[in-house]
């Protein structure tokens, strides 16, 4: 007989009519080498919202612009197969697991958003939890052995751990592909939000000196995370200032972000909720030297290290809220308001 589970389907793309609340989702078997786990709790992310609109697209340039209109190819790796259960982020305990998995009932786990799945020709391919495969916003989740970690021993709470792998991955990519260090003068846009935050309370675990770029109300909670001092976004930035820019925001802002830097210095960038499209001087680039790193693929040493500091203790995002799981319209439309800082995170 199939067991059956409460969740969430994404329908098509489209606003959130396109999300629709199920309790009859059959749960997934477990086959060789994967693990079924009972989600303990999962994160609210804009890359579930993008993914929802279809703005992954090519032909799509903004939001509003998703959701108005036909889209086909709006997952990280084009077309969804719908229904499709979302959710990238993910805390749950262990329920089956196949034999030689490698793990055992009760065990607590999670896994990053972006799965590595190298492929010749593509070195850096991977597949997104909740996109290419279902995800976490259901009861259960199917994931291959080889994707998940133990963090049974973390003092952190389920639902701490579940606000981690999208922010604090994205954030650790920027800084390794930027190669932030001890010492380093760092400027982070969008540094309220869940990236932002985790990526200033990487950069200052790592000794750099961190600015964030955030509105004034937001201001305290930045610099209570290891940011030395706030920039308002709606402020010119100073020039020639950083050795490194991460950037999550993009927009109009974006030619003041290159000239923030030092000569020499490193922009990083993975997420554009100003819009994606921006205006560039070619002469600030090349003649000063700038170095650009597009960050998406996640190495696999990136969020072993996330791990680590998620079994000491040593990170600690900033939960804002948590909603029951059926309520995923009212937390993705709070999450978009930018009212609240931090992360938000749904309980099933």
């Amino acid at each position: 007989m199939t067991r059956l589970m409460q969740g969430v389907y994404l329908t098509r793309h489209g606003g959130p009519d396109a999300l629709e609340w199920r309790e009859d989702i059959p749960v997934p078997v477990p086959g060789p080498g994967q693990v079924l786990v009972r989600v303990a709790a999962a994160g609210v992310n804009n890359t579930d919202i993008n993914t929802r609109v279809g703005w992954y697209s090519p032909d799509v340039t903004g939001a509003t612009d998703a959701v108005d209109q036909e889209v086909d190819a709006g997952g990280w790796g084009g077309a969804l197969v719908f229904p499709r259960v979302q959710g990238g982020d993910l805390c749950g305990i262990v329920e089956e697991a196949d034999p030689d998995a490698g793990f055992s009932p009760g065990q607590r786990v999670t896994c990053p958003i972006n799965l590595p799945r190298p492929r010749p020709g593509n070195p850096q391919g991977f597949i997104a939890l909740g996109s290419e495969i279902d995800g976490a916003f259901a009861q259960y989740c199917l994931v291959a052995a080889g994707d998940l970690y133990d963090v049974t021993a973390s003092p952190l709470s389920d639902a701490e751990i579940a606000a981690i792998p999208c922010a604090f991955g994205t954030a650790e990519n920027l800084l390794t592909r930027a190669g932030v260090t001890a010492g380093h003068k760092v400027l982070i846009t969008g540094a309220s939000g869940g990236v932002g935050l985790a990526a200033v309370q990487l950069a200052a675990l790592r000794g750099a000196s961190v600015w964030g770029v955030t509105s004034p109300a937001k201001a305290e909670v930045v610099r209570a995370q290891g940011a030395a001092e706030t920039f308002d976004r709606c402020a010119p930035l100073p020039r020639d200032m950083f050795d490194i820019v991460i950037d999550v925001v993009g927009g109009p802002a974006w030619p003041g972000l290159i000239l923030a830097l030092k000569p020499g210095g490193h922009y990083a960038v993975s997420g554009a909720i100003a819009g994606p499209m921006v205006e560039a001087d070619l002469r600030d680039i090349y003649l000063r030297d700038i170095t650009i790193h597009g960050c998406t693929h996640q190495a696999p040493e990136v969020f072993d290290r996330i791990v680590t500091l998620i079994n000491e203790g040593r990170i600690k995002p900033l939960i804002s809220k948590t909603y029951p799981l059926r309520d995923i319209a009212t937390a993705q439309e709070d999450f978009q308001s930018k009212a609240l800082p931090g992360k938000l995170v749904l309980i099933p």
